[in-house]
């Protein structure tokens, strides 16, 4: 029997058990609310105090709302709704206003008939922002008077308070995140902010959102409460303002502007089915081998789609097939799509509303109400096969681009099997010119992927081979674009890509199977770098897009200039750094000499010279001494590729994991990301040469 240690003996009973009272749960655990206290979680706040707005907007109650961004990292919504209760609350005898904002699980949408349809479900939206904001206010303007509290981290200040009178109707918040909970810091996205705005105004006909960036006015601007829309004011703020009749078919016009589009008319159904309170669709096919499906479920968008996606994907393939067997379009009546055959080119959007809705978690990420699911594939394939019978060319058009899809596949697959066939013979034979690191663990190995063999070769040489892989690639990449898969995989340097990543292509890609957990791309800092690296991410965005989602794709920072004082040796990332340097050091442009690196002789030469015009004195001055008396001790090098570096450089400015600077690749929105692939690497030629027109004064050009 093991004998009892007394002195360390610890009572687990009831005064063991901790209680957080209020909002006290929010602010332990704001990740179970918001997700992340990273970037995501931050602008949540504005989606969820927004979200209260728009759900009065879509029970009829407003049509304008006005989002603005002002000083001091606050943010403040104001809608011209019904205005929040201010009057006492039976149960927890305080006004409705201090309950909502104070309590969890309180609001209007539980029951009765003030909401039909909603976005928030938990009653914690409002209550949430209010825990992790250091400062909120809310003013009320209803039944003639305006009304006003105030709180900081979930607590009000003092009791709800009559401040004036008005012949308005409408709510007011403003709030500022709490950095003790956002320890990141506090940078909302003006075009993040922008884009949802956009979208929701499609999703609410005749819904005027405006959006205003007011952060560089002065601090009392918007803090008047007797100030209604800020856009009033007539201060100079850039300003989005948005208004659309045409709901989702003027949101498929948007997303396809910059797309040829396969067939004329839009598809558009919007009805009540059992259970749902509407079903909502629009789309239309584009010339394009990518897919685009935005889904919404009570205008909360669902990035990981759920039910409502299920039964529209299901009735969409099913339509297809049987309208093309109806009307001898497959091949001998043999021929049957696939979903992605179906989904190949389309551009689509799935609106859902419901009273009780349920979501996958508070971020409402996924949609779960079963009920969606057989309500989307019931009224879309009725209305969606109806379509195809009314307008035989535009059904004509789509099944010619699905029966494309469906080729195309066939060959990708055979082209695929061709690439991984003696592969798999020989245990994934990787490529000769990969030189793989020891480790046999993902999570450590990295990959690097660098611009020809001149770069690979120093990399080789100067890697941790334990767990730094380098795979060098001759020139550019094919663009893939422009090209499907069974012509990419006919790319060596394509086909080497997938082989090293060992997670397959396709419809066969498997992320568990990565064999590096880094994939850093290396390449120069020049036009041509820029424009592989451009390559590279268009491949990885279209076809390895898990790997960018998960947080795997990296670029590497390599510095741009090498400056030696001496025997000090300083690395800097780019001509701002070393302007910065300059000017602190006190380094006037005729004391330095810049060393172009282009040749490996003048390099050396050069080196030669500034050494021995240095002489003995340089080893016992300081540095700053040496700036002042002996110009020739300092030189600046500039690097315009990996490969100009030699083995100890890349190592020590690049590949060194304590001193190396990397950025992580995201995609903050899917949706823009995806039109600005489009854009800049797609065949719409007019639409790039305006981009680059619009936007030819940012370019830091390399000449």
């Amino acid at each position: 029997m093991a004998k009892e240690n007394t002195e360390k003996k610890h009572n687990y009973d009831a005064s063991s058990i901790t209680v957080l009272e209020g909002l006290e749960p929010v602010r332990k655990r704001p990740g179970m609310y918001i997700g992340t206290t990273g970037p995501d979680g931050l602008h949540h706040l504005i989606t969820e105090i927004f979200d209260n707005s728009r759900d009065e907007a879509m029970n009829g109650f407003a049509n304008d709302i006005e989002v603005a961004l002002l000083p001091g990292n606050r943010v403040r919504v104001t809608d011209n709704g019904r205005g929040i209760p201010v009057d006492i609350h039976k149960q927890t005898k305080v006004s409705a206003l201090e309950t909502i904002m104070t309590v969890l699980h309180a609001g209007g949408k539980f029951g009765g008939d003030d909401y039909k349809v909603s976005g928030g479900l938990h009653g914690v939206g409002a209550s949430v922002v209010n825990a992790l904001s250091i400062f909120m206010k809310v003013v009320v303007h209803k039944d003639g008077g305006i009304y006003m509290q105030e709180y900081s981290k979930g607590k009000r200040k003092a009791a709800v308070k009559k401040i004036g009178s008005s012949k308005l109707h409408g709510t007011i918040v403003t709030f500022e995140p709490d950095t003790e909970i956002f320890k990141e810091g506090i940078a909302f996205e003006w075009n993040r902010i922008v884009s949802h705005m956009r979208q929701q105004a499609y999703l609410v006909r005749s819904l005027r959102i405006s959006v205003i960036d007011a952060r560089e006015q002065i601090a009392t601007f918007g803090q008047d409460e007797e100030l209604f829309y800020l856009r009033e004011t007539g201060v100079e703020a850039p300003t989005y303002t948005f208004f659309f009749e045409g709901g989702l078919v003027s949101l498929i016009k948007f997303n396809n502007q910059l797309l040829k589009p396969a067939h004329k008319n839009i598809f558009y159904v919007e009805k009540k089915a059992e259970g749902v309170e509407s079903v909502e669709v629009a789309l239309q096919y584009a010339d394009d081998v990518s897919s685009r499906i935005l889904a919404f479920a009570n205008n909360i968008h669902t990035p990981e789609g759920g039910t409502h996606i299920t039964g529209f994907k299901t009735a969409l393939t099913r339509i297809l097939n049987n309208y093309a067997k109806n009307n001898n379009l497959a091949k001998n009546g043999e021929e049957t799509f696939t979903g992605d055959d179906a989904l190949e080119g389309l551009t689509a959007v799935v609106s859902v509303k419901l009273r009780e809705i349920q979501f996958e978690g508070q971020t409402k990420a996924k949609l779960g109400s079963m009920e969606a699911q057989s309500a989307v594939a019931t009224v879309f394939g009725e209305a969606f096969a109806s379509f195809l019978e009314e307008n035989p060319e535009d059904a004509r058009a789509i099944i010619n681009k699905v029966i494309l899809a469906m080729k195309a596949r066939k060959a990708a697959k055979a082209a695929k099997d061709s690439v991984l066939r003696k592969g798999a013979l020989e245990g994934m034979t990787l490529p000769g010119k990969l030189a793989d690191c020891q480790s046999n663990s993902p999570a450590e190995s990295e990959l690097f992927i660098v611009e020809g063999d001149s770069a690979g070769g120093t990399a080789k040489q100067g890697r941790d081979r334990r767990t730094q892989a380098i795979l060098p690639l001759r020139g550019k990449i094919l663009n893939i674009e422009r090209a499907r898969l069974d012509r990419m995989l006919g790319s060596e340097q394509i086909k080497n890509l997938v082989l090293a990543f060992g997670t397959a292509i396709g419809d066969t890609f498997d992320i568990t199977r990565l064999r590096y957990h880094k994939i850093i791309l290396a390449t120069d800092a020049d036009v041509d770098g820029a424009h592989i690296r451009t390559l590279i991410l268009t491949l990885l965005y279209r076809y390895f897009k898990p790997l960018v989602e998960s947080g795997y794709v990296y670029i590497a920072q390599p510095p741009l200039f090498k400056v030696k004082i001496g025997k000090e040796t300083l690395y800097l990332q780019d001509q701002a750094a070393l302007t910065k340097f300059k000017k602190e050091r006190g380094i006037k442009e005729e004391d330095a000499t810049e060393i172009d690196s282009t040749t490996e002789e003048s390099t050396a030469e050069s080196r030669a010279e500034l050494l021995n015009a240095a002489g003995a004195e340089g080893d016992s001055a300081s540095p700053e001494t040496s700036i002042e008396t002996k110009a020739a001790k300092i030189s600046i090098q500039r690097y315009k590729g990996l490969g100009e570096m030699n083995s100890e450089e890349l190592w020590e400015t690049t590949m060194d994991p304590v001193r190396r600077i990397m950025k992580q690749v995201r995609i903050d929105d899917a949706q823009d990301a995806d039109k600005v692939f489009d854009m800049l690497m797609g065949d719409d030629v007019p639409a790039r040469k305006s981009f680059i027109q619009s936007n030819a004064k940012l370019a830091n050009l390399d000449i």
